[in-house]
């Protein structure tokens, strides 16, 4: 069984590298997908808004990952 864990432990580390990143990216398509048209973002924007947001996420995970 514990190689079982080991596996799934490996193949997760593979696709979540850090933790805190994968977070904001979720946040942002959530943001994205449920905020943007309640705020009627024009839907040309919601792209390039969209971009921001991941761009500012991945900016300051850099960031913090530098500092340590």
């Amino acid at each position: 069984m514990s190689g079982i864990a080991s596996v799934l432990r490996e193949l997760w580390g593979l696709f979540v590298e850090d933790a805190s990143l994968t977070i904001a990216i979720i946040l942002c398509l959530v943001l994205a997908s449920l905020v943007f048209p309640r705020v009627q973002v024009p839907a040309p924007w919601r792209g390039a808004l969209l971009f921001v947001l991941l761009a500012l996420a991945l900016i300051e995970n850099v960031r913090r990952s530098e500092r340590s």
